[in-house]
């Protein structure tokens, strides 16, 4: 017996949907509640390990116009990534409710966990409401905002998986939570001043000297005065100070030890930021968002000078807490607000802590007693190419996750055959679903947990090197493998054997008998961008940076990898110059300057009175240790890195000789361009035959070839690069010409070599895209010779990065033959 539609439509139904994506702490199931009644459905939602389910009993045409009506009216928090819809049989629901979250009960956890949200506009109409319950209440959040990632310790979502589980909600919060047409419904983080969180402002031994609204006053009058507030906020503490006091700044950088490095600035308000910097629409967007990251803003004006010395822009956020927002309307001025930690330390997240961590930098403390379960920084972002670059993934960002591309080429299990290919694993079968940590590198680290063709991306860790740092690194593995009740079946790192992220993971392979797969540094870069753009072969993968282990033995940083459905080679690099003292020469570029004329000029340059000015910074008996050290190769390590080459000439051209953060010579010489608009190159060589580069260069450093290890087709020699600059400095022609001629003339040697191999598509990544002059001209040009061009933008550029990059490289080789490994190893 058939129906026709009418007789379907007359027809009660049961619909059953199984949603996945970011549906958990946005206000999702309230939505649904009120869709649901408002078509006079009945049925329940919940939460899931997994995500949200549904089910509904109606008219098969009122069920349809529900389920597209999820998908186009969705909370705007929200993202929908897969919708599963079953007809069954109905069973009679008579109303249609929420239902507590369904038990774990080992099931796989997969729902997604939401980022810490800024402050909506409805909440912060309400803490400036006098009339209102929560006016001036500094932790007030709905559905739509608050936080999120910070505080939740399992999933499902509810408030007993979250810090919030110590504060029980009062009648009229438990009204709000239970009542559907209340944006509070079913908000897991609500409270108000009667039963929630509250402040104190606290001396720098830790004693109590103000509580409630009369410490946010206090620390106010604090900050008016010069003095430095350490203020807990969302994910940790901010150390703060105001950002027009000059002394204040520069107290804090002592205390802080950070002599010169940028500091971020809270603004009050959009429009005082729009008095100081320039702001695009999309940069307007950013700052608003709910992200709310700190977006690099070109300033108007060279104001606030000690917050971001010698730099043309700044780092700016508004406010994106209550907190933030009732402190900023006291003071009505912008502040730093920078990470309350010393250099190379994480954050600080503990009241209880934070008087022995931080009283030697902050005078007082603004804390309050909603724990946070983990730290997370403020993220950082900037514009390219009209397009947003994450270049610190943390609030608002993590723990989002991106998803990993299918394995290139049609067969899965494919292997690719290249000199650098992976040892079998006798416990994973092909069939075996993987199950991937990736551990990431040493500096700006991160750490990634891939299932399900999906990697979940830690928050930025930092450097690696001290113990507070290694420990808050095993936290972070820990904390985020706990949400998921996630345990790997293979393990991945760098392939540096120094870091600790790499030691750290041949210990758990040890420990666990876990697989291990050891990726070159700049390999993971390349398929970072590869998987965040789901790219497809043939490509050639360019990763410039200051620093990656070079499996022949020297330091890489300017790489060219032409990738392949069957193979991946390293088709290029830079010649290899020599770093005199090895790490001493990342902090004084004068020394890879020194470096740079010795491969051209041998001894001539110490013998022949050269007059630069970089090298009236050394004393005359520092020279002759460095001659001697150039001429026997001690401690003298080869590099190909392009951030080496940029901290050189930022020295040849007097511009830094000595830095105390990374990138500041590079930025230094970034910045020195100033807006000057020229076309001008300095010429440079590709050497074709790797057999004529070994040969050179042996010969200059006079060495036996047969010890060269030169693997690559094409190497490009700077020396003509070199050349032209020096003839440049000794006309003094201008700084801005020289430092332009010498960013394009490595734009134009990425043009040539696209052009060289042929391949239409290329991806760009690697720290040294962060530079804005040189990756948006990079850009251009390849544009222009109709290049598809890709580059790093949801996930960061640099080492922050390489987790997702090293486990979308494991995904393309998932099962492995025994060979001598190379780009990447296992064991």
């Amino acid at each position: 017996m058939s129906h026709d539609s009418s007789d379907l439509n007359s027809l009660q139904y049961r619909l059953h949907l199984t949603l996945q994506g970011t549906i958990q702490g946005v206000g999702f199931r309230p939505f649904i509640y009120r869709l649901a009644t408002e078509l006079n459905l009945t049925g329940w939602v919940n939460n899931s390990v997994q995500g949200v389910l549904i089910e509904v009993e109606g008219f098969r045409d009122v069920l349809e116009q529900f389920q597209y009506r999820i998908l186009k009216e969705k909370p705007p928090q929200s993202e929908i990534e897969t919708l599963d819809a079953v007809w069954l049989p109905t069973v009679g629901y008579s109303q249609f409710e929420i239902h507590a979250s369904e038990p774990t009960n080992h099931k796989k956890k997969s729902a997604i966990v939401l980022p810490d949200l800024s402050t909506c506009s409805d909440c912060l109409q309400d803490i400036l409401d006098p009339e209102n319950r929560r006016y001036q209440y500094p932790f007030t959040n709905c559905t739509n905002c608050g936080p999120r990632y910070s505080i939740i310790r399992d999933l499902p979502y509810d408030r007993n998986h979250t810090t919030m589980a110590i504060f029980t909600m009062c009648f009229d919060c438990q009204n709000e939570y239970n009542y559907p047409l209340n944006r509070r419904f079913h908000a897991q983080p609500n409270a108000c001043p009667v039963c929630g969180p509250q402040l104190e402002l606290w001396d720098k031994n830790g004693k109590v000297i103000a509580s409630l609204n009369q410490a946010l006053k206090q620390a106010a009058d604090i900050i008016s005065s010069g003095q430095i507030l350490a203020l807990k906020g969302l994910g940790g503490f901010h150390l703060i100070v105001d950002a027009r006091n000059e002394t204040a700044v520069q107290n804090l950088r002592q205390r802080k030890r950070r002599p010169a490095k940028p500091l971020a600035v809270m603004y009050p308000n959009l429009e005082q930021v729009k008095q100081d910097c320039w702001v695009s629409e999309l940069e307007e967007k950013l700052l608003s968002s709910a992200a709310a990251p700190i977006v690099l803003l070109r300033r108007i004006y060279d104001q606030l000078k000690s917050v971001a010395p010698n730099n043309p822009y700044l780092g700016v956020m508004l406010p994106y807490t209550p907190i933030h927002h009732l402190l900023l309307a006291e003071l009505n001025f912008p502040i730093v607000a920078t990470s309350g930690n010393f250099a190379s330390e994480p954050i600080c997240i503990d009241e209880a802590e934070v008087v022995t961590r931080l009283n030697t930098i902050a005078d007082f403390f603004l804390v309050h007693n909603r724990p946070i379960v983990r730290p997370i920084d403020d993220s950082i972002v900037r514009i390219i190419a009209n397009q947003e670059m994450v270049l610190r993934r943390a609030r608002g960002y993590a723990p989002l996750p991106i998803s990993l591309p299918n394995p290139i080429g049609a067969n899965r299990s494919a292997l690719y055959q290249t000199n650098f290919s992976l040892a079998q694993s006798s416990d994973l079968s092909i069939e075996t679903p993987l199950k991937i940590l990736a551990v990431g590198g040493h500096l700006k680290s991160t750490i990634a947990i891939a299932f399900n063709q999906k990697a979940f991306l830690s928050q930025h860790i930092g450097e690696l090197e001290n113990p507070l740092a290694l420990a808050a690194f095993q936290e972070v593995i820990n904390s985020l493998s706990n949400i998921y009740d996630f345990q790997p079946n293979i393990i991945v790192c760098d392939a540096h054997p120094d870091y600790y992220s790499t030691q750290f993971a041949e210990n758990l392979s040890q420990q666990n008998q876990y697989p291990i797969v050891r990726v070159q540094h700049h390999l993971a870069h390349v398929f970072a961008v590869i998987a965040e753009h789901n790219l497809q072969p043939p490509l050639l993968g360019i990763a410039w940076d200051g620093t990656g282990y070079g499996l022949d033995g020297t330091i890489w940083g300017g790489e060219f990898f032409q990738v392949t459905e069957t193979q991946i080679q390293r088709i290029a690099s830079f010649r290899p110059f020599p770093l005199p003292g090895g790490d001493k020469a990342v902090f004084e570029p004068r020394r890879i300057a020194l470096g740079l004329l010795y491969e051209l000029l041998g001894n001539d340059l110490f013998n022949s009175g050269i007059n630069l000015e970089f090298m009236e910074s050394f004393k005359p008996q520092e020279l002759k240790i460095m001659q001697t050290m150039l001429n026997r190769q001690l401690n003298t390590p080869l590099t190909s890195s392009v951030g080496r080459l940029f901290d050189g000439v930022a020295s040849l051209l007097g511009i830094c000789q000595t830095v105390s953060f990374e990138g500041e010579a590079a930025m230094a010489l970034e910045f020195a361009i100033d807006d000057l608009e020229t076309d001008e190159y300095y010429q440079f060589e590709w050497f074709d035959s790797p057999l004529r580069q070994a040969q050179d260069i042996a010969l200059k450093r006079g060495e036996n070839m047969d010890n060269m290890i030169y693997n690559c087709r094409y190497t490009l020699n700077w020396e003509l690069i070199i050349k032209g600059i020096l003839e440049d400095i000794i006309n003094q022609k201008p700084i801005n010409l020289i430092s332009a001629k010498f960013h394009n003339s490595l734009v134009e040697a990425v043009v040539q070599i696209g052009k060289k191999l042929g391949e239409k598509t290329i991806t760009l990544s690697g720290g040294c895209f962060q530079n804005k002059y040189l990756i948006e001209r990079t850009i251009s040009r390849l544009c222009q010779e109709e290049f598809q061009v890709y580059w790093s933008q949801k996930n960061p550029p640099n080492d922050g990065g390489l987790a997702l990059g090293q486990a979308a490289f494991l995904i393309n080789h998932q099962r492995f033959a025994p060979s001598q490994g190379k780009m990447g190893e296992s064991s």
